[in-house]
C-alpha cells in the first residue's frame, strides 16, 4: 500500500493545534509554552510553504522504502553480451528509481539527451502504481502519477548536461500537470509542447483524438540540429560515401581503391575489392589488418580509399560495379578534399536511394549535367528546417508504424503494446544531439530509442551512445527490448534467420540488486559494494573489461601483482583503472609506462552509497 504523506502532514497539523489549544488553556510559563512556540514555528513554515503552482498529495512507493535500507548496485548478465564492435551501450532491468540513483554517480550532469514514454495515466491499467494498477475510480490517481513523475524528474535533472534537453512523450490525460511539474522543476529553462498526429482518429466524449505530444525542455537560447520532415535552405542532395559504422572485415567487397583522373577529376575505374584480393588468394592475412595503398593508382590517377572523416579505415556504400554504373548515371560527384585529417586528395558523394527515386520520377528538378562529366546538376533542393516545429503529422509518426516495426522483427507476434515509431524518435535524437551525444531512456519499454539511435549514428556517420532502462514487468526486458536490439545489432531473427546486415555496435545487459546497509558490518558491506564497482567503470566510460580489451580495472593490491606478474598477456591493454586505495610500487608504476599503460583512479565515491 502507498503511504499518502500529504493526508499525514495534514493529520499532524491539526493534532498540533490541540495541542497548543490545550496549552493555551493552561498559560503557564513552562516546558509546554517552549513546545507551543515551536508548533507556531512549524505551522508558520507549513503555510509560508503553500505558494502558486501545483499542489497534489505526495505519495510514497515500495521502492522509497527498499531504498531507505538497501544500495542498489548493478550485476552484468554476461551471457547477454552482444560484442558487434562500435559503441559500447548499456540495457539495465530494473526499477529506474534505483537506476537513476546509481546514475547519480556515473553520470551526474552527462547525459545529452534524456527521452522517456512514462505511463499516460489513463486509467485503463496503463499505470502501476506500487504493484496496482491505477483506475480511473482512484481519487488520488492523477497524485499518485505525480508524485511518481515527480520524484524520478528530480533525479533526471542532476543527470542532464548543461546543454542538455529533456522530451517527454504524454496524452492528454496528464499534458497540463507535466507542463506545470516541469515548470517546478527546471527553473529558468522553456518549456514547449509539440503536437505529434499519432493516428486517423479515437473517438471518445464526442471528440476525435488524432494526437499526442511531446514534451520539450531546453535552454532558452536552444539551437537544434535539422529535422528531416520541416523545409529549409537550399542544399546539394549528395552525401558522402564513406560508411563508418561497418569495418572491412565485416564488409571486404566494399573495401576498394577507386581512381580519379587528376587533370579532370573524373572517376576513371576502381581497384581491386578485398574481398575479390582473398577470394584470388592475392592476399591471405587478417582482413582488419589489411592495409590502404595509395601506389595501387595508375599514372596520372589518384587513389581514393574509404576512410571516415576521422581518419579511420571504414568502407564504401556501394561496391564497385554499382559505382562506376551510378557515375555513368551522373549520380556520384567528385570534388577535392579539404579536410586535413583524410589522406585522400579528392572526395566522393553519392545520391541516397530516396533521391534517385525522386530524381527518376522528376519530383527533384535535374537542370544539366557538368562540363565533360555526368555528374547531374539540381535545381532548387530544399534542406530541412533548422527549427522543431510545434505541429508534426507525418504518416511515419502513427502509431501504427511502431506496432508494425515491433511485430517485424518477432514474425508477426504482438510482443508490445502501442511502441513509438522508430522515425519519431530519429527526429528527436536528430534534432537535440551532438556527433558524441550520451542518450538516456528510463522508460525504455520495447527499446524504440535504442534503435533509433543506431539508425541515425548509421545514416550519418556519428558516435551517440544509449542507455536504456526498463523493468521486466510481464518480462518485457527479456522478451522484448532486449531480443529486439539483438535482432537490430546482429541482423539475425530469434529463430537464427537473416534480418538485416546488422550494426557495428555493442550492447551489455545490467540488473540491478541491492545491498542490505544496516545488516552487514562496515566492511562487510564495502566488500559487497567493491564487487559491482567494475560495472560502474564501465557504463561511466562506455567500456568493456572483458577479454584481452584495451581496458582493464584492478581493485586490489593482489590483483595488481597478479596483473604485473602476467603483463605479457595484456597485449592490447592502454588504460588501467585502479581501485583508490590501491598502492603502486616504483618497480609497478615503471613497469606500467614501459608498457605505455595509462592509470585512471577510480572514484572513492562508486563505493559509497547514493547520496542527495
Amino acid at each position: 500500500m502507498s503511504t499518502n504523506i500529504s493526508k499525514q502532514k495534514r493529520e499532524n497539523l491539526v493534532n498540533k493545534i490541540k495541542d497548543i489549544r490545550s496549552y493555551i488553556a493552561k498559560a503557564k510559563q513552562d516546558e509546554n509554552t517552549e513546545n507551543l512556540l515551536l508548533y507556531l514555528s512549524e505551522l508558520e513554515k507549513e503555510i509560508k510553504a503553500r505558494k502558486y503552482g501545483l499542489v497534489f498529495e505526495e505519495h510514497r512507493e515500495g521502492i522509497d522504502e527498499l531504498l531507505n535500507t538497501h544500495t542498489p548496485v548493478l550485476t552484468e548478465e554476461k551471457e547477454l553480451f552482444i560484442n558487434n564492435g562500435g559503441q559500447m551501450n548499456f540495457l539495465i532491468e530494473g526499477d529506474n528509481l534505483a537506476v537513476l540513483q546509481l546514475l547519480k554517480k556515473t553520470h551526474r550532469e552527462k547525459i545529452d539527451l534524456i527521452y522517456i514514454d512514462p505511463p499516460y495515466n489513463t486509467g485503463q491499467n496503463d499505470f502501476v502504481y506500487d504493484d496496482c494498477f491505477v483506475d480511473k475510480e482512484d481519487g488520488f490517481r492523477h497524485s499518485k502519477w505525480l508524485s511518481f513523475m515527480d520524484k524520478r524528474l528530480q533525479l533526471a535533472r542532476k543527470l542532464l548536461a548543461p546543454e542538455g534537453v529533456l522530451v517527454i512523450s504524454i496524452g492528454y490525460h496528464e499534458l497540463n500537470n507535466l507542463i506545470l511539474l516541469c515548470e517546478n522543476l527546471f527553473l529558468g529553462k522553456q518549456v514547449v509542447t509539440v503536437t505529434v498526429q499519432t493516428s486517423g482518429g479515437k473517438p471518445s466524449g464526442g471528440f476525435n483524438y488524432l494526437q499526442e505530444y511531446l514534451v520539450f525542455v531546453t535552454k532558452k537560447d536552444f539551437i537544434p540540429n535539422p529535422v528531416k520532415f520541416a523545409g529549409g535552405k537550399a542544399r546539394s542532395p549528395f552525401e558522402g560515401l564513406t560508411l563508418a559504422t561497418f569495418t572491412q572485415t565485416q564488409r571486404p567487397n566494399q573495401t576498394y581503391p577507386i581512381f580519379v583522373d587528376r587533370k579532370s577529376g573524373h572517376i576513371v575505374g576502381c581497384g581491386e575489392s578485398l574481398a575479390d584480393r582473398i577470394k584470388s588468394g592475392k592476399y591471405t592475412g587478417n582482413p582488419a589488418d589489411f592495409n590502404f595503398d595509395y601506389a595501387e593508382a595508375p599514372n596520372g590517377t589518384a587513389a581514393l580509399w574509404p576512410v571516415s572523416s576521422k581518419g579511420g579505415h571504414c568502407v564504401w556504400r556501394l561496391i564497385a560495379t554499382r559505382l562506376m554504373d551510378d557515375w555513368s548515371k551522373g549520380y556520384i560527384k567528385v570534388s577535392k578534399n579539404k579536410s586535413k585529417v583524410n589522406p585522400n586528395e579528392y572526395s566522393v558523394q553519392y545520391l541516397p536511394e530516396g533521391v534517385i527515386k525522386k530524381v527518376e520520377s522528376g519530383q527533384l528538378q535535374v537542370v544539366g549535367s557538368g562540363m565533360d562529366c555526368p555528374t547531374l546538376i539540381f535545381g532548387d533542393n530544399q534542406t530541412v528546417g533548422s527549427d522543431i516545429p510545434t505541429i508534426w503529422t507525418e504518416k511515419a509518426f502513427f502509431t501504427t508504424k511502431g506496432t508494425a516495426e515491433v511485430k517485424d522483427i518477432f514474425c508477426g507476434e504482438k510482443r508490445f503494446s502501442y511502441p513509438k515509431p522508430v522515425s519519431l524518435i530519429s527526429e528527436v535524437i536528430r534534432a537535440c544531439c551532438g556527433e558524441n551525444a550520451t542518450v538516456l531512456d528510463f522508460f525504455a519499454g520495447s527499446g524504440t530509442t535504442g534503435l533509433a539511435l543506431m539508425g541515425v549514428n548509421d545514416e550519418e556517420d556519428m558516435n551517440r551512445r544509449f542507455i536504456l532502462c526498463t523493468n521486466n514487468e510481464s518480462n518485457i526486458c527479456r522478451k522484448v527490448t532486449y531480443p529486439r536490439l539483438h535482432t537490430v545489432i546482429t541482423g539475425k531473427l530469434e529463430n537464427g534467420s537473416h534480418y538485416s546486415e546488422g550494426i557495428e555496435t555493442s550492447l551489455k545487459f545490467y540488473r540491478v540488486d541491492f545491498v542490505p546497509i544496516s545488516e552487514k558490518l562496515y566492511y562487510e558491506y564495502a566488500d559487497e559494494l567493491l564487487l559491482h564497482v567494475r560495472e560502474l567503470v564501465e557504463l561511466e566510460n562506455g567500456i568493456n573489461f572483458t577479454g584481452n580489451s584495451e581496458h582493464a580495472i584492478i581493485l586490489t593490491d593482489e590483483e595488481l601483482a597478479v596483473f604485473i606478474q602476467n603483463i605479457g598477456e595484456f597485449k592490447k591493454c592502454r588504460k588501467l583503472y585502479l581501485g583508490h586505495d590501491v598502492l603502486v610500487s616504483g618497480e609497478q608504476e615503471a613497469m606500467l609506462k614501459k608498457r605505455h599503460i595509462m592509470v585512471n583512479i577510480i572514484p572513492d565515491y562508486y563505493y559509497k552509497e547514493w547520496e542527495g
